[in-house]
């Protein structure tokens, strides 16, 4: 029987229903042999009765009995593999984490070789070996050991999934293309994996370049940051710098008041001590011809030289006279009066330095005349603009004002920081700012945050406003020749600046920018010639 068994193929003891080796083998009339179970099964699922291999038909069910000869060949072909894979698992190493573990080992995983997509399962070496000597099994295909190997089959059609839909982005298999995916642009999956690969590669790469672009845009606004700073700095060392020379100035003046009334005191005691030894030397000169008088014995004689002498020499009434400390609360005088002046020159440094920070952030505009309203003269370098009193025929695009003279530039900003001065000498009426993309350009609407202008305005000649969510009346020391626009977008800041007098005028803050912001001018109505001066973009003269 040991004899006969290692004479024949492992394949002629394999059930080709369930490709293992037989239990309890029957042998059908046709002469084909299955495991009793595997058979019945398959006559109970399939109807007529029909040899799976040769694909005979009975009429009857045949009666299924036990090959004896067939079983015992199949139980010594068993304890043969089970000795040979007894003896090889124990060179085989077991599965370690994160490696694909044998589905048919029994106690320790060992490592998986292979995967059958067939069988959907994994095999260690030993249990590999049918799939690689047995004919019926070797049409199986196998892949690297992978977990969940029925992932890899369509849960659909049950078959391999070995192509990539590029329309669904999904892998199919082939009856997929078929039915579902049919007429998709459909591809092997290597080369589905090479393109998702590539797309994915350069995803990668948009992200790495952004991020390095990232990285030197912060670098960069650190660099800006720190001359920030190191502008800062020195402006506050220029501020105090004059701030401690004043209070100096004030010091020595203080000094030079309190002894100048210390000469004074000085000079006065020196005349009261004059007058008071004057008199002095004329009451001892009358006490000296008193006693001299004493000495005589003619009383009739002292007696009447008594009215004489008793008559007081001219003298002062010192009763009220004294000398005070000229210098009381002249130094709390003095510090009330410098604190009111440094304060008031503290004030002046601090916005000049914050006029010159702002004037580093200078941008040159010019005006767009694609949103002039028809009745306005623009300069042909863009400049300038002054109101014409007469309505030009032009043609009425999106961009320009029609009830309105105003003008844009052609420049907008959505991010950082803006400056930029314009000349507004010899004129009585105006409106200057800053206003967002989407404003109403084609009828009246109230200028105020709410519907995208931020501005400031001057009315019958020397009335300010500030156009914010109700008027605000300003109230200047004097009146602007050149005002200074500054934007910080990210800040939400708009600040409006008298440049020849380095005053703040009037300031937006807690701004909120979602959409591009362009600088906007109105030089208002002619007003027959009275208010005819041009509203003139001025070059920024930027002060270290």
């Amino acid at each position: 029987m040991s004899a006969s068994s290692c004479l024949m193929t492992e394949d002629q003891f394999l059930c080709s229903i369930c490709l293992d080796v037989f239990t309890d083998p029957v042998l059908i009339p046709c002469g084909h042999n299955f495991c009793k179970t595997c058979i019945t099964e398959h006559w109970n699922v399939n109807v007529p009765n029909q040899c799976p291999i040769c694909n005979k038909v009975f009429n009857t069910r045949p009666e299924l009995l036990v090959n004896t000869f067939i079983s015992e060949m199949a139980d010594q072909f068993r304890q043969s593999t089970q000795q040979k894979a007894s003896s090889s698992s124990s060179e085989q190493q077991a599965a370690k984490p994160g490696e694909v573990p044998c589905d048919v080992c029994t106690g320790t995983k060992l490592k998986a070789l292979k995967s059958c997509l067939v069988c959907l399962v994994s095999y260690c070496e030993t249990h590999l070996e049918p799939h690689l000597t047995t004919s019926g099994l070797k049409r199986h295909q196998l892949i690297d050991p992978v977990e969940n190997p029925e992932g890899r089959m369509c849960t659909k059609h049950n078959k391999l999934l070995e192509l990539f839909c590029k329309t669904d982005q999904m892998c199919v298999c082939k009856l997929c293309t078929v039915s579902d995916h049919n007429n998709h642009d459909v591809v092997p999956l290597k080369e589905g994996y090479e393109g998702k690969k590539a797309e994915l590669e350069a995803e990668i790469q948009q992200m790495i370049q952004k991020r390095r672009l990232k990285i030197q845009e912060i670098k960069h606004s650190v660099k800006l940051s720190e001359k920030d700073a190191d502008r800062e700095i020195a402006d506050g060392v220029q501020v105090f710098t004059a701030l401690m020379k004043s209070v100096e100035r004030r010091m020595n003046e203080l000094i030079d008041t309190i002894k100048e009334k210390q000469r004074k005191t000085e000079k006065q005691a020196e005349g009261f001590i004059k007058e008071l030894e004057k008199e002095l030397s004329e009451l001892k000169k009358r006490s000296t011809e008193v006693v001299q008088l004493s000495r005589s014995e003619d009383h009739l004689h002292l007696l009447q030289s008594f009215r004489t002498l008793n008559t007081a020499p001219p003298t002062k009434n010192w009763t009220r006279v004294s000398i005070r400390p000229p210098h009381k609360g002249t130094v709390g005088r003095a510090v009330n009066q410098l604190e009111e002046t440094l304060s008031k020159q503290m004030e002046k440094l601090l916005t000049e330095a914050e006029l010159k920070r702002v004037q580093q952030s200078a941008v040159d505009v010019t005006l767009d005349p694609d949103t002039a309203h028809p009745a306005l003269i623009l300069s042909d370098d863009g400049k300038q603009v002054h109101d014409s009193d007469v309505k030009k025929k032009l043609p009425n695009n999106p961009e320009r004002f029609e009830y309105k003279v105003y003008v844009l530039t052609k420049q907008s900003f959505s991010s950082g920081r803006f400056y930029y001065e314009v000349q507004v000498k010899g004129k009585t009426k105006w409106s200057l700012g800053v206003v967002r993309e989407s404003i109403n350009r084609k009828e009246f609407i109230t200028l105020s945050p709410q519907e995208g202008y931020w501005m400031i305005c001057l009315r019958n000649e020397n009335e300010y406003e500030a156009c914010d969510d109700s008027s605000v009346r300003l109230s200047l020391k004097s009146q602007p020749q050149k005002v200074g626009v500054f934007v910080d977008y990210e800040e939400g800041l708009v600040s409006f600046y008298d440049v020849d007098a380095a005053a703040l005028i009037y300031s937006f803050t807690g701004c909120c920018f979602t959409e591009k912001l362009y600088p906007f001018f109105s030089p208002c109505n002619n007003n027959k010639g009275k208010n005819s001066a041009p509203l003139i973009i001025s070059p920024v003269n930027h002060t270290e």
